[in-house]
């Protein structure tokens, strides 16, 4: 099936933006309508390991500020999405194949089997490989949200730069729950430059 021209538009218009119009509030039901949408993202073995705090609060996003380099789109963009990761994703497995079974997704055979499977194998990996794909799943839940955020009419900018372990303390993650990114959402108060790409016929092979 073709890209659409629409999504092609976003893609294209989507860009990194660092400078927001300060009071700007994004209505809690958007937030909530895009996160709900950006979750049908792809994910290993239907494990879902994202988990989002949203921070809305203006004194919280300019104490978060602090520790993110002091970006700027931090304190003045509407609303902040960190975007972690469940190091224990593998533990909703029975909730996740009851729920495919229910909605006749897969038998209940097929269904008990990926619970065993899921256990068995994310259960026994070691931190490192679990850490590396929550982050690999955590890059494609991003990419959703920022479309589906210039779909809505907002702009965002994803923001690596942050002290992952004072952020960790500030917002008494568990154990389990690891920081990945920011993504700060609002409306642009200056354009985000442009930027160059390389060739597809320098960066792809077709054999």
């Amino acid at each position: 099936m073709p890209i659409t021209q629409t999504i092609q538009q976003l893609m294209h218009e989507r860009k990194s933006v660092r400078r927001y119009k300060e009071g700007v509030a994004i209505p809690r039901e958007k937030l909530h309508t895009l996160l709900q949408n950006a979750i049908t993202a792809p994910s290993s073995s239907n494990m879902q390991p994202w988990r989002f705090i949203v921070i809305e609060d203006q004194q919280v996003k300019k104490e978060l500020r602090r520790i993110s380099n002091d970006q700027e789109q931090v304190e003045t963009s509407s609303a902040i999405i960190a975007v972690l990761g469940d190091l224990e994703m593998y533990k909703n497995a029975q909730q996740i194949y009851d729920a495919n079974f229910e909605q006749g997704f897969m038998s209940r055979e097929i269904a008990d089997l990926m619970i065993k499977n899921s256990l068995s194998l994310y259960g026994n990996l070691p931190e490192e490989k679990i850490t590396s794909i929550v982050h690999f799943d955590a890059g494609l839940i991003t990419m959703q949200i920022m479309l589906l955020a210039k779909e809505m009419g907002y702009d965002t900018v994803p923001m690596g730069g942050f002290d992952k372990v004072k952020f960790a303390e500030k917002f008494n993650l568990p154990k389990n729950e690891i920081p990945i990114l920011l993504i700060a959402i609002g409306e642009a108060a200056a354009p985000a430059y442009g930027s160059s790409r390389l060739p597809v016929e320098q960066i792809a092979k077709y054999i």
